[in-house]
Order: C-alpha cells, then sequence, then structure tokens
C-alpha cells in the first residue's frame, strides 16, 4: 500500500476487504519496509543490511534489522486494533525463497542464488521465522484463519537463468525446476494449518510447478496470461487451485466500470469449457500486483473495484 501510515493502511484495507483483509506492507517509510528488507527480518539466525547495491547478508543484527522489526510490530499492532472480535480469512505476505536468494547478497556481494547451500540456509531460516510470524500473527487475531502469501516475482527468472550476476556481465545459471519445487514444498510447509498463496506478476508463471509443490492458490497479472496458459490453468482449476486473477491495475490510471474489470475471466472460463458456477468458488480478484507505487486515492478505488467487479462476477458469471 502507498503512505507511511500503519494505522491509515489497515483502517483503509479492513474497511474495503471486509471478509477478506490483509496485513499491508508500506515500503514507503524506507529500508525494513520494503518486501526485501521486511522478510529479512523475519529471517531466523540470518540478517541482513543494506549496502549501496541491496540488501547483503552479515553476522547480527544491525540497525536496518532493528528497523524492519520496527515497522513489522507496528503493523501487527494497527492491525489487532483493527481487527478486534473478527473472525474470517486473513492474509499475511512475505518474500518467497528464490526470489529472496536472488535479491539478498552474500558478503561478497553476489546473489545468495549462486551459491546451493546459502540457498538452502535462507530457505530453512525463511520457513521457521515464517512459523513465529504466523503464530503471532494467530496470537494477536485469535478469530482469523491466515492465508500466507509467498510474494515469487523472481520465480520465472530464476528457473529460466535469467538472473544477473553482480557485475551484471552474466546471468547466474538456472535453477533445477525440481529443486526449486522441492525447496517451495519445504517453505510452504510452514503453514500446515491453513491456506499458502504464491504470486508472481511476470509474465509465464509456472502454474503446474506451484500446484506441485502444494500451493493452494496461485496469484498472478491477469494481463499477462496468454491461451498457451489455458491448459496449465484449466487443470489447476480441476484440481482445486484457487486463482487469485490480478485484474484491476496497481498504478493510477482509468478503471472501466467493475463488469469490465472481468470481461476478460469471463471469456477464459469459456474458452475452458469450465461450468460458469465455479468461477465464484475458484477465482478471487485483485490488483495486478502491489499498489505500494499507486496515490492513496487511487489504492482506494482498486480495491473499491475488486470488490464492485467480484459482485459482478458472482451475481452474473455467463
Amino acid at each position: 500500500m502507498p503512505g507511511g501510515d500503519a494505522r491509515e493502511a489497515v483502517k483503509t484495507v479492513t474497511g474495503s476487504f471486509e471478509d477478506f483483509p490483509y496485513l499491508p506492507e508500506l515500503p514507503a517509510r524506507g529500508p525494513g519496509a520494503d518486501m526485501i528488507g521486511r522478510t529479512s527480518g523475519m529471517l531466523v539466525e540470518l540478517y541482513a543490511r543494506v549496502e549501496p547495491s541491496g540488501w547483503r547478508i552479515g553476522d547480527r543484527p544491525g540497525r536496518d534489522t532493528r528497523r524492519a522489526w520496527g515497522w513489522l510490530r507496528e503493523d501487527l499492532d494497527a492491525l489487532e486494533e483493527f481487527t478486534q472480535g473478527y473472525e474470517g480469512d486473513l492474509k499475511v505476505q512475505a518474500v518467497g525463497p528464490w526470489t529472496l536468494a536472488a535479491a539478498l547478497e552474500l558478503r561478497g556481494g553476489e546473489a545468495a542464488l549462486s551459491d546451493p547451500g546459502a540457498c538452502r540456509d535462507l530457505a530453512a531460516s525463511l520457513a521457521e521465522g515464517l512459523r513465529l510470524h504466523l503464530a503471532e500473527v494467530r496470537r494477536r487475531v485469535p478469530g482469523a484463519r491466515v492465508l500466507l502469501q509467498l510474494d515469487e516475482p523472481s520465480l520465472t527468472a530464476v528457473l529460466r537463468g535469467q538472473v544477473r550476476t553482480a557485475s551484471g556481465y552474466r546471468t547466474h545459471r538456472a535453477v533445477d525446476r525440481q529443486l526449486v519445487e522441492h525447496t517451495l514444498r519445504d517453505v510452504i510447509g510452514a503453514h500446515p494449518d491453513g491456506p499458502v498463496a504464491v504470486h508472481s506478476c511476470a509474465p509465464d508463471v509456472p502454474f503446474a510447478l506451484l500446484r506441485r509443490a502444494g500451493a493452494d492458490a496461485v496469484s498472478f497479472d491477469f494481463a499477462l496470461l496468454t491461451e498457451r496458459d489455458d491448459d496449465v490453468i484449466g487443470e489447476a482449476v480441476e484440481a482445486g487451485t484457487r486463482l487469485f486473477a490480478g485484474v484491476v491495475p496497481g498504478t493510477d490510471g482509468p478503471l472501466s466500470d467493475p463488469a469490465g474489470s472481468v470481461m476478460g475471466v469471463r471469456t477464459l472460463w469459456r474458452r475452458l469449457g469450465l461450468h460458469p458456477g465455479l468461477l465464484a468458488e475458484a477465482v478471487t480478484l485483485t490488483p495486478a500486483c502491489g499498489l505500494a507505487g499507486a496515490s492513496p486515492a487511487y489504492a482506494r478505488r482498486a480495491l473499491a473495484q475488486c470488490v464492485q467487479a467480484a459482485r459482478s462476477l458472482a451475481d452474473n458469471p455467463e
């Protein structure tokens, strides 16, 4: 979400999504509130600090780690305040293991992705940190059914060997798909008591791999789909995987009417030959990606658009 006021952001979210609120991230506050810094602060026995080139793994918690802890505590305080007595679904999110490995630097300045051992340690630390974080969320909002979202915008680049080295002249070797799947399965296993969604706003989301890794839902930018994705999407829906379809742009711009926002979803459904009655059960409508780059006014309109479009889809699936 845009801005730096945690209470205002949570108030906006809980007011917009009465039955599916989430814990906002406010990266405009600076290092430690950004997605990489925030998740780095969740790691157990691994710490990171800000260098000119980005976040780098260090030996001990420093100012940047303590700042990340402070921002997260502030956000959780606000969430607890505005969800008193709430019972229902609640989403929290963290960066997934492969995007984290592509973004965090080792001591020499190269990405953790370059070292298989570092990737293993990072995934294990993340899984343990997520267990602790989810327990804290459940303690603060005891009536919530917590959904964990893992943000993996770099996943496709990791699979294709497109993540650049520190020099910028080469790319890191593609990671074996079975290893990617296995690591994701381990991290997804940190939340055995609730659903897990994996989000990627990049093209060519590996739906089948994510489904095999245990993701209950896949979140994606609907505008990036092509017809070659039809088969894997149809298989995912028939296997019970929920689709978080990003149909509302994440940055300021004109918004169509709510029915227009879901025209493409209806078209996809007809193309796949799926029963229209499945739509409300299988699809959740979301912004295409995060709203941190939007104005506060547009962010509020985008959230409202998602709610109105979902009602339109449920009332008139055909």
